[in-house]
């Protein structure tokens, strides 16, 4: 699928540029493609009464929200379209849900990993295999294709949570508790918190997935202010490396632990439930106790199965460990298990960090931006059928999370004529390039804040901006003047 821009008129540096022409020797400088053709060629949804973009009129740069420029450098303009418009345009039958379809593919996919350890476990042995260094290398390959599985039924777990498995609700939840349980995560408490990530997709203080920095908190992590940050030396690759070495083997655990990426508001809890806890250890800020801030009172019997549904696992696992030995176990399941959270957070990160993508102030966030800052990608084969079109049809899910996901390759290709240049895709590369885009969001998205020239509303509108020299580069900041704090975390 060829290149091309998504984000408006681009400026200055010509290989930051997204056309549909660009190519680049840097990863960190090349721009990534996208289904829609170019701003120009695409389809202009008309304005809504409730529209506050600048699409309608014919001076971009004349908007009242001023000038915004995304990370690449290109213009960006805030959606214009309501959810009524994704929704009528969606066919009908693409709403409908089938048990028996979507059990089909729970079957397909533990089948998958029942043969999987069948062949491996019979003729992957000693005897057949005399050499330990290949037998070591062969069953790595295992715990790749079982993580690939495993991540499979997560999915699977996932669309359970979102009901769009089935009509039934009591199947959705059963089925739900049971492949997520198995997989060690807390079923019903993710999926509640989960649900406001997505009533809260893009903004700074509700939204529960991959809050990035402001400029601020940035500054005050590194011990300066905020007016030096773009003054700071590049951010070498090798802690780039290791950092994204982190977040893919503890980012999971971590979150469901400490909350670790979602907001860090809970005094606003409406219930009063989150005075005086911030995210972190011992802070009672996470998914396995119902006194938690991140659920309300009505939700405690739920958290406790879900903290149930664990508990039978880990009992299973122990069994198994004593009776079979530890040491396989943690080839056998424990490994996969890693992989499991790699994918997912791999997923998840990619999902909503990108150069392209905006963040919104609560003043400037509506539902329909933010389900539009989702970026959609492309994983070939693995994507497509093991990992059930999660990360290919994302932009979809956050508009219609109901839609089951065998339906929604059409679904998205029927709101992307809504979207017009809205819709965010990077599809070049396949799945090569959707490991490259790891390591190029993680170099050019170190944290956000609002364009240079923003004005009124625009400047609750933050991109990315990092201190590698990237892309747009961070706005100038006078130092402060005395007795006044910059840096301070926000």
């Amino acid at each position: 699928m060829p290149s091309a821009i998504a984000t408006g008129v681009p400026r200055q540096n010509p290989s930051l540029r997204r056309t549909a022409t660009s190519t680049t020797a840097d990863p960190d400088m090349s721009a990534p493609s996208t289904a829609i053709g170019s701003p120009i060629d695409s389809p202009r949804p008309s304005a809504s009464s409730t529209s506050l973009s600048s699409m309608s009129s014919a001076e971009p740069n004349s908007s009242a929200h001023g000038k915004l420029i995304d990370t690449y450098g290109n213009e960006f303009e805030i959606p214009d379209y309501t959810i009524k418009d994704i929704r009528d345009a969606i066919p009908k039958h693409c709403f409908e849900r089938s048990a028996v379809k979507s059990l089909s593919y729970v079957f397909r996919d533990i089948s998958c990993l029942a043969t999987t350890f069948y062949l491996f476990h019979t003729y992957l042995t000693p005897e057949n295999v005399p050499s330990t260094p290949v037998r070591a290398v062969l069953w790595g390959v295992y715990t790749v294709i079982q993580g690939l599985f495993g991540t499979g039924v997560w999915v699977l777990a996932h669309e359970c949570g979102h009901q769009a498995f089935s009509p039934s609700k009591v199947l959705n939840d059963t089925v739900g508790w049971i492949l997520h349980s198995s997989l060690l995560v807390p079923y019903f408490s993710w999926k509640i918190s989960h649900g406001k990530h997505h009533k809260a997709t893009g903004h700074m203080e509700r939204d529960m997935v991959f809050i990035p920095r402001t400029r601020e908190q940035r500054a005050s992590r590194l011990g300066k202010l905020a007016h030096e940050l773009g003054e700071l030396g590049e951010e070498t690759p090798i802690v780039t490396f290791l950092t994204l070495i982190g977040q893919q083997l503890f980012g999971w655990p971590n979150y469901l632990l400490t909350n670790v990426t979602g907001h860090d508001f809970h005094e606003r809890q409406s219930e009063g439930r989150g005075k005086g806890k911030k995210n972190g250890w011992f802070t009672g800020v996470n998914h396995f106790s119902p006194s938690s801030p991140l659920f309300e009172a009505k939700d405690a019997k739920l958290i406790v199965l879900s903290d149930l549904g664990l508990a039978v696992t880990i009992s299973i696992l122990v069994f198994l460990g004593n009776k079979f030995g530890w040491s396989n176990l943690f080839v056998w399941y424990f490994l996969p298990y890693l992989w499991v959270n790699h994918w997912l957070v791999a997923i998840t990160f990619l999902q909503h960090t990108d150069p392209s993508l905006p963040h919104y102030k609560p003043e400037s966030w509506s539902y329909v931006r933010g389900a539009a800052a989702t970026i959609d990608r492309e994983f070939g084969f693995i994507g497509r059928q093991l990992m059930h079109g999660i990360i290919e049809t994302h932009v979809l899910h956050h508009y219609v999370s109901t839609i089951p996901f065998y339906n929604a390759d059409e679904a998205s290709e029927a709101i992307k004529k809504v979207m017009g240049r809205h819709y965010r895709s990077d599809t070049k590369g396949g799945s090569l390039g959707f490991i490259k885009a790891m390591w190029r969001s993680a170099r050019m998205c170190h944290w956000v804040e609002p364009s240079e020239g923003a004005k009124g509303e625009g400047k609750g509108v933050l991109f990315f901006r990092n201190s590698n020299g990237l892309g747009t580069k961070p706005a100038k900041m006078s130092p402060p003047t005395r007795g006044m704090t910059i840096g301070a975390d926000a």
